[in-house]
């Protein structure tokens, strides 16, 4: 499984963090049983943004450590509890299962209008397409006479036409400029 390197370095700070617990650490020692012991953490990892460097910060952190730990072996749909309720508490979204889909992100609630729901739902997706830098597999279509669009999917990225229908039309073509060449 391929995972955007964004979320590849959150895995790997959280593995990181939870093993800074005593059992396990080499010298049996919890890493981080003082502020200044979280301060050289986050110094380490580079983690950024705001840092406040007291006991309530590094209570918080501890707990969120003993989080994680019990998430990485909950079973998943356990674990999405607690990742939803990570995310409400941000005002982020959520993961919710319906019908026959399986876990996906909702980031709109579903009272909200439509079209706003729409955005939304597109706006998560090309989140990913851009954060794993695949933004070469949304194109037009390349038939001249089309102004479809196309996501490929391809192993190798080679998609040209939007649809067969298109795809046909356009060997065709081709087929018959080449005839004409001949004669």
């Amino acid at each position: 499984m391929h995972f955007a390197p964004d979320t590849i370095d959150s895995l790997e700070f959280t593995v990181t963090l939870v093993n800074t617990l005593a059992g396990a650490t080499k010298s049996g020692l919890d890493e981080l049983r003082t502020p200044e012991l979280l301060t050289a953490f986050l110094d380490k990892v580079r983690f950024s943004g705001r840092f406040d460097r007291d006991e309530k910060e590094l209570a918080e952190v501890l707990e969120a450590r003993a989080l994680f730990r019990r998430l990485w072996t909950m079973p998943r749909d356990e674990a999405v509890l607690e990742v939803n309720a990570m995310l409400r508490d941000a005002s982020a979204p959520q993961l919710v299962r319906h019908d026959a889909l399986d876990w996906h992100l909702h980031a709109t609630e579903p009272t909200a209008p439509l079209s706003e729901r729409i955005r939304v739902e597109v706006a998560l997706a090309l989140v990913d397409v851009i954060r794993t830098d695949e933004s070469s597999r949304l194109r037009e279509c390349a038939a001249a006479d089309c102004d479809g669009i196309l996501l490929d999917l391809s192993r190798n990225g080679s998609k040209h036409y939007c649809s067969v229908r298109c795809g046909n039309r356009m060997n065709m073509i081709a087929f018959r400029e080449r005839a004409a060449l001949t004669e």
